[in-house]
């Protein structure tokens, strides 16, 4: 069998479970599997870039075919790079496919020796979201289950409950 390095992108604010079912899975598709959280200066994540990457690197331990690393730019350029087959893209939804099957034909536009695959989460995280669960933190729903507890942890120092407690 071909030796496939595979790279799956996000921001990853924070790493949730279903981010996680994803990089188990891919790991036993792909040889090698480089996690990469985009370094995006445009937006204001909840965790900086360097708790991003350390929170990744703690729950991805079990796996020693993942890599964690960083980049910004384009894509592709990034795939190159590393010199990577595949990108990776989790789809929960017809309104992540669209996204992404425009992202994928662009990238191809680009690339064409790049190819995407798109994996969709076990069911039990077909609705989560980062988003969803820095949501429920700030408003002082429970994450259990939702996030590794690394992260569960790390999300309530970053969200205290004085600032849960005003947003009920």
């Amino acid at each position: 069998m071909k030796s496939i390095l595979a790279i799956y992108p996000g921001s990853f604010d924070p790493v949730t479970n279903g981010h996680l079912d994803l990089i188990e899975r891919g790991t036993n598709i792909f040889h090698r599997l480089i996690v990469a959280v985009l370094r995006n200066l445009e937006k204001e994540p909840l965790f900086d870039l360097a708790e991003r990457v350390e929170m990744l690197r703690e729950v991805t331990r079990p796996w020693p075919s993942v890599e964690v690393d960083v980049f910004d730019g384009l894509l592709v350029n990034y795939v190159r790079q590393r010199k990577a087959q595949v990108i990776l893209r989790g789809i929960r939804a017809i309104s992540d496919y669209e996204y992404e099957l425009q992202m994928a034909l662009m990238n191809r536009k680009m690339e064409p020796q790049i190819e995407t695959v798109f994996l969709m989460p076990a069911a039990t995280y077909s609705y989560l979201s980062s988003r969803l669960v820095r949501e429920i933190a700030r408003l002082g729903g429970s994450i259990q289950g939702l996030v590794p507890p690394a992260v569960e942890r790390r999300l309530r120092a970053k969200v205290p409950q004085a600032a849960r407690e005003e947003a009920i």
